[in-house]
């Protein structure tokens, strides 16, 4: 047990910290899922809006799994992948900074009838893109090979710890947030917030890049 742990315990370092900046970072920003969280707990309540919050972060969590676990598989016949996965990895991150840094305000959700449920909001996980590229920065930008697949339920768990609060915030405030984003300069300082928060969670890759001199 102690042998299955280790890799876990000498990893602690050097990828969680950037884990947990890059699954703020992405869960806290606008999107898809905290669109419709805003819309549904001005319309009905947080209360009435947990089960939606439940389901985005198991949703997503399960979907980090899933595709790690048939990830993983392929890393082990083709280490090159991983490698060329984990570069695109970065590349779409810092894609996705840059939209982020130029956002405008979300869209507001107008249904009324009643609130997303949990399965409901567990399977839009996988046809919303945001979650995809979510996905593929944890699997193969953040997650190390080394116990690959302990590693793994790691990420998943600290991604659902993350992401829980994150969304919450969406739909225990989303009327005060909506008020605050209509002021276009603090909506442009908290989309360069946090664009800049997720390129500073890629330092990792630029060790590697650059090696740090003796």
């Amino acid at each position: 047990m102690q042998d299955a742990l280790s890799p876990i315990i000498l990893s602690w370092p050097a990828w969680l910290g950037p884990l947990a900046m890059f699954a703020l970072a992405s869960s806290i920003t606008p999107g898809p899922n905290n669109t419709m969280l805003a819309a549904s707990g001005l319309n009905y309540g947080f209360r009435r809006t947990v089960p939606h919050m439940l389901g985005v972060s198991a949703g997503f969590s399960l979907m980090i799994v899933l595709v790690g676990l048939g990830l993983g598989g392929l890393f082990a016949r083709w280490p090159w992948l991983y490698t060329l996965l984990k570069y695109a990895g970065a590349l779409y991150l810092l894609y996705l900074a840059w939209k982020i840094a130029r956002a405008g305000a979300p869209a507001t959700g107008t249904s009324k009838e009643r609130p997303i449920g949990l399965l409901q909001a567990m399977a839009f996980q996988w046809v919303n893109p945001k979650a995809w590229v979510m996905v593929i920065g944890v699997v193969a930008t953040y997650t190390p090979r080394q116990g690959f697949f302990a590693n793994l339920l790691l990420a998943a768990l600290l991604c659902a710890f993350v992401n829980l609060p994150s969304v919450g915030i969406w739909a225990g405030f989303g009327s005060v947030m909506r008020r605050w984003l209509h002021d276009a300069r603090v909506l442009r300082g908290f989309n360069l917030g946090m664009a800049l928060l997720l390129v500073l969670s890629l330092y990792p890759l630029v060790g590697e890049w650059v090696p740090l001199s003796r």
